[in-house]
């Protein structure tokens, strides 16, 4: 059975760090993208950022560019997000995602194409 397991959520600082783990399981997930996302109370799950399987193609959303950084080790079935620089604005249950398609390389965006979901982390940022 295919399962995503989240950690690292928590509380942090406005200014502050953390870092963000999803591990894989019961699935070859090297061959598949992987992507963050994340839903703020009362709003729809978003973007954050996703990796192609060969972590060659990655996309940001407009609002973590250059604070937020996805990385993947496909030898341990693992992938992170670093988030740098956080803001109110990035309180939400953070969510990691595979697919099970074949895109060529690349990171898809969208909620629809991907296939396996984790439990969500949250994350508070205080101001």
């Amino acid at each position: 059975q295919v399962q995503l397991i989240e950690s690292g959520g928590g509380l942090a600082q406005a200014g502050g760090s953390l870092r963000l783990f999803c591990a894989a399981s019961g699935g070859t997930f090297s061959r598949y993208p992987m992507g963050w996302f994340r839903q703020a109370p009362g709003k729809e799950r978003d973007i954050v950022a996703a990796i192609s399987w060969s972590g060659d193609n990655i996309y940001y959303g407009d609002s973590v560019k250059g604070r937020f950084t996805i990385s993947r080790d496909n030898a341990k079935n693992t992938m992170s997000l670093q988030m740098n620089s956080l803001g109110p604005e990035d309180t939400a249950v953070y969510y990691c995602a595979a697919s099970r398609r074949l895109l060529g390389n690349r990171a898809p965006v969208t909620v629809a194409e991907y296939d396996y979901w984790g439990q969500g982390t949250p994350v508070t940022v205080s101001s």
